[in-house]
């Protein structure tokens, strides 16, 4: 019962759980399927974008296929807790929820354009779950690296609340904030889907098209 009260309650600072001060497993090296590490320091001109879009199995697989990705790993944001585990996360005791990490090469494909791909993969409408997926960890939220981050993705979600309204759903419940501290997940999460193929994936959009990201910036 204890646990169960934090499925759909984020808890606070003081209720979390303490943690540890430095990660309990180790880093895979390389991404299986792009072959870049996984670990920064990145090559220079390449940015980053954190994105919670339900179980980050079939999230990180959405992120990898698209061009210009250059590597991308799951892990644990926006909660209190240093370096959980994936059991202590999914205890709901931790704040955090399950996210993807994205490299990605801004010449190539736009933060917008990995908004879009961001808001058509999942149900930013449905507050502490996902589909069948129920809990806090499977929150919606973006976490952004820089004001232009910020603005860009506060209005691609207005864009997507006015396009989803029409189309009949309630309000948008995605969180976005400045971000926090990443915890990279055990090594059996990273690529997860390219490990297991017939894994579950619980990630599936609304069908609604988002109106931003699709035209290619100059130059």
């Amino acid at each position: 019962m204890f646990l169960n009260r934090f499925k759909n309650k984020l808890p606070t600072a003081e209720e979390a759980l303490p943690g540890r001060d430095r990660p309990q497993f180790p880093l895979s090296e390389r991404h299986t399927v792009l072959g870049n590490p996984l670990a920064g320091p990145y090559p220079e001109g390449l940015e980053v974008a954190d994105f919670g879009l339900g179980c980050f199995w079939g999230a990180e697989r959405r992120f990898w296929k698209q061009p210009g990705v250059w590597t991308t790993l799951v892990g644990y944001q926006g909660g209190h807790t240093p370096n959980p585990s994936y059991e202590e996360v999914c205890g709901g005791q931790t704040g955090h929820t399950e996210a993807v990490r994205v490299v990605f090469d801004p010449s190539v494909v736009s933060y917008e354009q990995l908004l879009k791909v961001f808001w058509e993969s999942h149900d930013p409408t449905q507050g502490f779950r996902q589909g069948n997926d129920i809990g806090t960890q499977y929150r919606s939220a973006i976490y952004t690296h820089s004001p232009a981050q910020q603005s860009a993705a506060t209005a691609s979600r207005d864009a997507y609340q006015s396009t989803l309204t029409s189309a009949g759903y309630g309000p948008i419940t995605t969180e976005i904030l400045p971000a926090t501290p990443f915890y990279p997940a055990e090594p059996y999460h990273q690529q997860y889907l390219d490990k297991n193929p017939a894994g579950y994936c619980g990630i599936g959009g609304t069908g609604v098209s988002c109106p931003v990201g699709v035209a290619k910036a100059d130059g």
